[in-house]
C-alpha cells in the first residue's frame, strides 16, 4: 500500500495533467488501430474438403417411434370440461338405485352412469353431454321409457370428454 502510494506520489510529480493526458490519449490511438488492424487481418483456410460420414445411432430412431406413439396415445386420452349430466334419481334405498343402475347399463352401454353417495342418499347421474341439447332429448328418452321413477333433471357438471376421431393426429 504504501509502495503504491509513493509511485503515484512519483507519477504525479513528474509528470503534469497534460502529459498524463497525452500518454492517456496516445495508449487510447494505439489500442484502437491495432484492433481495427486485427479485424482486416485475413487468414486462409488450409483446411482439405472431403466427405463426411455421419454415424447415427439406430436407438434414435426407436426413441423417437416411441415418443410418436406416447403423443399419439396422449391425445387419445380422456379429459374433463364443462358440460351436463342427468339426475336421474336420488334415494336412500340401494337396491332401488342397484335396480335402475343395472337396466340403464343394459340399455346404454355406451353412455355411463355414476352412482354417489351423499350421506343419507345415494345419487344417480347419467352421461357425459356437451350440449344441453343432447341431453334433453336422451332425458325426453328416458322419460318415455319410464325406467326412473320421479322427475329427471339435468345439471351442470364437470364431465369426461372422450376426444373424437377428427382430433386425434395420426
Amino acid at each position: 500500500m504504501i509502495f503504491e502510494m509513493l509511485c503515484f506520489k512519483y507519477i504525479c510529480n513528474h509528470f503534469n495533467t497534460h502529459s498524463m493526458l497525452r500518454l492517456f490519449l496516445f495508449f487510447i490511438i494505439s489500442f484502437v488501430s491495432l484492433m481495427g488492424k486485427a479485424q482486416t487481418t485475413a487468414v486462409s483456410d488450409s483446411v482439405q474438403y472431403g466427405v463426411v460420414t455421419v454415424q447415427k445411432d439406430s436407438r434414435i430412431d426407436l426413441l423417437g417411434e416411441k415418443m410418436y406413439e406416447y403423443n399419439i396415445a396422449l391425445s387419445k386420452k380422456i379429459r374433463s370440461g364443462k358440460g351436463f349430466r342427468l339426475m336421474l334419481m336420488s334415494t336412500n334405498d340401494r337396491n332401488a338405485a342397484m335396480n335402475v343402475r343395472a337396466k340403464l347399463l343394459q340399455m346404454y352401454p355406451e353412455h355411463k352412469v355414476y352412482m354417489a353417495y351423499q350421506n343419507p342418499f345415494i345419487k344417480l347421474k347419467m352421461g357425459n353431454f356437451e350440449d344441453r341439447a343432447d341431453a334433453e332429448k336422451f332425458r325426453k328418452q328416458l322419460m318415455a321409457q319410464k325406467l326412473v321413477p320421479g322427475n329427471i333433471y339435468i345439471l351442470p357438471e364437470t364431465i369426461e370428454i372422450k376426444p373424437s376421431n377428427e382430433e386425434t393426429v395420426e
